[in-house]
């Protein structure tokens, strides 16, 4: 018993100076792994049970296994203004300037008026690290799934993906990006809209910094989240099987496709959907990151055959 006591109170305490962070961490790979210790963004829940099929030379009988639902944080979504100067030092390398992407920045000094002016901004989809430290902390909930993430892995860089990225191409032309209110982030309606998914290149018109790296972070994971995308990417999808249900397409503002915790220029212990209503820090230099956390339900393999399952709701 007392490893285990032991290992929550590491826990707790961890989580007690994570939700005292401020923006005077910088964004390196040990600050990103602390975050996964956030008990609101895991959202544990035990939502059903699974039936097994298990079978011995003597007969067979039928096994169950509690069918568990939580969020991971697959990957790290960096959303910044100057080319290769990606907040997450570590990970900078990747994505440096080339001859095909070069500069970056905005053609707005952020006044009210300019909304004719674009902003722009280069995204970087890259897995999160924090694997080994977020299974230990989850598993004190119970059983855990897996998710679909790999450390360091690039799922995209947009320094590499140029034709999509910088020259909306062929976006520019499909009907999410022609046709007023598909695929919005926030409603005209409330007069808080924060921009348009499509196209999902680095462009868009917005006053508001932080809120034009919210639209980019999730127009770069709404690509990496589907397949066949026309972009130079990596998808960050699992594939389903017996007692497993992995995380699907990315939708804005809909938290049962996923959630963000900003890491930068904010470090945040706690999961919102964009738009959120909380404070929006500014970044001096135009440079925001988010984890992405998606949901996962799996459960506990107690048979050689699936029977199926059974939720509670």
């Amino acid at each position: 018993m007392m490893p285990r006591v032991q290992r929550r109170l590491r826990i707790g305490a961890a989580a007690a100076l994570l939700c005292g962070a401020t923006s005077t961490f910088a964004l390196n790979t040990a600050t990103i792994v602390s975050s996964t210790l956030s008990p609101d963004c895991l959202e544990y829940r035990v939502v059903g049970i699974c039936y097994w099929l298990y079978c011995t030379w003597t007969g067979c009988t039928v096994r169950t296994s509690i069918k568990v639902r939580h969020y991971i944080p697959d990957a790290v979504v960096s959303s910044y203004s100057n080319t290769g100067e990606n907040p997450w030092t570590e990970v900078r390398a990747m994505s440096t300037p080339n001859p095909t992407a070069q500069a970056g920045g905005d053609g707005t000094i952020n006044h009210d008026n300019e909304n004719n002016l674009a902003k722009f901004k280069n995204a970087d989809v890259i897995g999160h690290p924090g694997g080994q430290v977020f299974s230990q902390f989850a598993s004190s909930s119970g059983y855990t799934c897996e998710g679909a993430g790999t450390a360091f892995m690039p799922y995209l860089l947009s320094t590499l993906d140029t034709i999509a990225w910088r020259y909306n191409v062929p976006e520019a032309v499909y009907p999410e990006a022609l046709i007023p209110g598909m695929r919005e982030i926030g409603a005209r309606s409330s007069l808080n809209l924060w921009g348009a998914v499509y196209p999902r290149g680095g462009f868009l018109h917005q006053t508001d910094d932080h809120k034009s790296g919210a639209v980019v972070a999730q127009r770069a994971g709404d690509v990496v989240t589907r397949r066949g995308q026309l972009h130079v990417y990596q998808t960050l999808l699992a594939s389903s099987r017996d007692g497993y249900w992995p995380a699907g397409a990315l939708m804005e503002s809909d938290a049962s496709t996923g959630k963000w915790q900003e890491l930068t220029p904010r470090l945040s212990s706690s999961c919102a959907v964009f738009p959120n209503s909380g404070p929006l820090t500014q970044a001096q230099q135009g440079d925001y990151a988010w984890a992405l956390w998606r949901p996962y339900s799996c459960c506990q393999r107690r048979g050689q055959v699936f029977l199926g399952s059974v939720d509670f709701n």
